[in-house]
């Protein structure tokens, strides 16, 4: 059976964002994006192109981890902050 991938549901509350980075390195942001427990989950779509969703209560640190990590793997936001 062939892996299919489908779009990420968001819901009320929640926010989510768009980035793009190595196919190499999604491993390692997922690690590091779940060992903040509860900041967020990831969806990697196709590749690099990776959707973060996460409680709008934690925006704030949610978009802090995102700029270290983006910075240190030389990944991209693909919206706005």
């Amino acid at each position: 059976m062939s892996r299919k991938p489908v779009a990420p549901l968001v819901g009320e509350g929640m926010v989510s964002v768009r980035v793009r980075v190595r196919t190499k390195d999604v491993v390692f942001v997922k690690g590091v994006l779940d060992a903040h427990d509860g900041l967020c989950q990831v969806f990697a779509e196709q590749g690099g192109d990776l959707t973060i969703a996460g409680p709008e209560a934690r925006k704030d640190e949610l978009n802090a981890v995102l700029v270290d990590m983006l910075a240190e793997v030389g990944g991209v936001r693909l919206d706005e902050p």
